[in-house]
């Protein structure tokens, strides 16, 4: 016999299901039972002429398989998750990685040449000074 918790946690489905079975239930039928097992098969038995074995035997299947199809959604969720999470920690590694290259090739040109890399930060540091007093000044027009 299923319990008044298993009904309730896939009311929805075992509704439609229902429905799809015996085109003669209503909605209004099943709001009735709001989720009461043995007034459902009361319902069931009255309304469909089927024994109580029979639509319970329905009912259970109904439910292992809305259960199989929930724990096979859940499992496509938990692979993408891990999937995605790998890929994250890949991308992550790669950044590291190329960061820590510029870093030493940075390093690298400043042992080699650092008149030119001094020169290089000079305008670059002029160039940025730059662009914030233009912006500055646009944002008091």
């Amino acid at each position: 016999m299923i319990t008044r918790e298993e009904l309730q946690g896939s009311w929805t489905q075992l509704k439609g299901k229902i429905r799809e079975r015996w085109g003669q239930i209503t909605d209004d039928d099943l709001q009735h039972v709001q989720g009461n097992a043995e007034q459902l098969m009361g319902l069931l038995e009255r309304k469909t002429g089927q024994s109580r074995r029979d639509i319970e035997q329905f009912v259970e299947t109904s439910l292992e398989k809305g259960d199989t199809m929930l724990n096979q959604a859940a499992e496509t969720a938990r692979d993408y998750a891990s999937r995605a999470s790998q890929q994250m920690r890949d991308s992550y590694e790669d950044v590291q990685q190329r960061m820590e290259e510029g870093y030493e090739q940075a390093e690298e040109m400043v042992r080699s040449r650092p008149f030119e890399a001094a020169a290089a930060a000079f305008g670059a540091g002029v160039i940025a000074g730059i662009l914030v007093s233009l912006m500055l000044r646009g944002s008091r027009s």
